[in-house]
């Protein structure tokens, strides 16, 4: 239900020539990589997130939000983007600042991604629309929670608008 948020965002931030990560969770194909809470599940549900499994195409993202060129691809072992990564030491190497957060699942890689960015010291916007939970009441609990440790929450428009200007 988000892609299109994520798309148009994802235009937005290109048409204002920011700097643009897509991180993506991936899976080995024996699963040694899987966190033990989650391994079961994840076997039992064909061993998505991996190239090998029964879901080889998971890992693809749709083609609105498909890297171009130049565009940088973090593959990620855990929930957070900068866990494992040296996402951090690239983003400081370029410059960057603030960081835009898009994706799934708000709860689990868009809070940890936001939690470890403010740590290390970046300004954060979650565009509220480009997210998703498994429920309305888990968003707005997590988006809350986001906003009152200092993450500035947006709507996609509201984005559009900022990238532009």
């Amino acid at each position: 239900a988000t892609i299109d948020a994520c798309a148009d965002v994802l235009a937005a931030a290109r048409a204002a020539g920011m700097c643009v990560f897509h991180v993506r969770r991936e899976y080995a194909a024996d699963g040694s990589d899987v966190e033990p809470v989650r391994h079961g599940l994840w076997l039992s549900g064909g061993r998505p997130l991996c190239r090998e499994g029964d879901f080889p195409n998971s890992l693809d993202a749709p083609a609105s939000l498909q890297a171009m060129p130049g565009e940088a691809v973090v593959v990620k072992p855990r929930f957070s983007a900068f866990f494992d990564t040296g996402l951090h030491e690239t983003l400081q190497e370029a410059g960057v600042e603030t960081l835009v957060l898009i994706g799934t699942t708000t709860p689990n890689c868009i809070r940890t991604t936001c939690y470890d960015a403010l740590s290390y010291n970046y300004n954060v916007i979650v565009v509220e629309d480009a997210t998703s939970s498994r429920t309305p009441q888990v968003q707005q609990a997590n988006i809350a929670d986001m906003a009152f440790i200092g993450a500035t929450v947006v709507d996609s428009r509201m984005f559009a608008g900022l990238a532009a200007s």
